[in-house]
């Protein structure tokens, strides 16, 4: 119980140069999200915000106006550890804080993206704050978390999924997304439209090279991280994965899969002090109200 207790604290702390916010204040304060969300059920799983984080990035970084801009303007080759720690911050801030503090949240992460552009090896030009390439972004994100909680975690019926992608596309317009995807069925539509733009780039084999190298886990944790990124390249679309190169090489090895889905199993019963319990007691409800819901399955 300690190291995991310990973990979540140490990634779950405010990031430096992000504002501080306080998950479990003022009392009564309501979130972005509701508590019976599919959002709020599926974001609390450990597995599914690092995996599905992972899986997130290896979309992202497909398609190269997206790809030039973290390669060039984040501190991921240098400092792998802080990037996922701000992205994970922001993901639980924006699902459970109150919604004022979100919101502050959100248009500092808005200004950073206003700062950032470029041009591609190829001559094209980017921003980060394109609504397109927003897009983008914030439905891999969607993906991956949803992905790796229903492969590693638990089952959800189509009704759910499609739920979690509706309440998201309303809070993703506050970082300028305009056109996000409200179903699984219209998350397959955007897939297809962007195919074409997608490529294969040794920068993501980079990358994951360094989630494989760099220790961005603490000490004790650190088996997770090449399991980790195997668990997020099995749950990376099949096509997409061709596309990129990610062969049998990144396959999960025999008896893996089973472990991740019992560290998924774990994250479903053990109640952490990290943001979605805090939530939960701002709004007066038990500790482990999201422990002992229950989704359709």
């Amino acid at each position: 119980m300690w190291p995991l207790q310990q973990l979540a604290r140490d990634l779950l702390a405010p990031p430096p140069g992000m504002p501080a916010v306080d998950f479990s204040a003022p009392a009564g304060a309501p979130a972005l999200f509701a508590p019976d969300s599919v959002s709020w059920a599926v974001m609390k799983s450990p597995v599914a915000l690092l995996v599905g984080g992972i899986a997130a990035m290896i979309l992202e970084l497909a398609e190269p106006r997206v790809r030039t801009g973290v390669w060039e303007h984040t501190s991921f080759r240098t400092d792998p550890a802080g990037r996922i720690h701000r992205t994970g911050y922001a993901a639980m801030a924006t699902i459970y804080a109150p919604e004022a503090p979100a919101r502050a949240l959100i248009e500092s992460v808005n200004r950073r993206h206003e700062r950032i552009a470029g041009v591609t090896p190829a001559g094209i030009a980017y921003r980060a704050d394109d609504p397109e390439l927003l897009t983008w972004v914030h439905a891999t994100a969607a993906f991956g978390f949803l992905e790796a909680y229903r492969r590693f975690v638990r089952p959800l019926l189509p009704g759910d999924c499609d739920r979690f992608y509706a309440e998201g596309a309303r809070a993703a317009v506050l970082y300028g997304v305009v056109d996000s995807p409200r179903s699984a069925q219209a998350m397959d539509a955007l897939f297809a439209a962007m195919r074409p733009a997608l490529e294969r780039s040794q920068i993501v084999l980079d990358a994951l090279a360094i989630l494989y190298r760099e220790p961005w886990l603490p000490i004790w944790a650190r088996p997770l991280q090449g399991l980790s990124v195997r668990a997020a390249v099995e749950i990376t679309p099949g096509w997409a994965r061709e596309i990129l190169g990610l062969g049998r090489l990144y396959d999960l090895p025999f008896g893996a899969e089973a472990i991740v889905r019992a560290l998924g199993a774990a994250g479903e019963r053990i109640v952490l002090d990290a943001p979605p319990a805090q939530a939960c007691t701002r709004l007066g409800l038990r500790k482990d109200y999201l422990y002992r819901r229950t989704l359709a399955r």
